[in-house]
């Protein structure tokens, strides 16, 4: 009888590894052109074609180190704030460590960025959590710090 709570615990631990899916590669690929379209837009200059890789909605959440930003054109302009032009916005790189995705149309990527700029090199870590919307890879939020 004292064996009985054992079957519970087996089964939510077993659930829980279970939830956690293999990337599929289709969406791996996906999400990584995302990424470098992402790169090459901001080393470019053009943060229109860089917020491509965001959700265009108002449940949109940024969070940076002054809190959390919601919204599509919100984001938008923060960045434009932050980053008025190209000097700012510098040579951006990611380094992408760790993908995993929670079911068909949620993904999580865990990476590191780096900006090179004239005057600093700002570096920090993000974590994006992706939705397939419409049949495409869309960041709906971004934590960075």
């Amino acid at each position: 009888m004292k064996r009985n709570y054992l079957i519970p615990i087996f089964f939510i631990f077993c659930t829980t590894l279970l939830a956690q899916k293999v990337v599929n590669p289709q969406d791996k690929k996906a999400v990584l052109d995302l990424m470098e379209a992402q790169e090459n837009a901001w080393n470019e200059g053009d943060l229109d074609r860089f917020m491509l890789g965001y959700w265009q909605n108002e449940a949109l959440v940024f969070v940076g180190r002054t809190g959390p930003t919601y919204g599509y054109a919100n984001t938008l302009a923060r960045y434009r704030k932050g980053y008025p032009d190209k000097e700012a916005m510098g040579t951006l790189s990611f380094d992408l460590i760790h993908f995993q995705q929670w079911d068909a149309s949620t993904l999580q990527l865990i990476g590191k960025f780096t900006l090179i700029r004239t005057k600093d090199q700002p570096t920090g870590y993000f974590t994006l959590l992706f939705r397939k919307i419409e049949g495409q890879w869309k960041i709906v939020s971004d934590h960075t710090s």
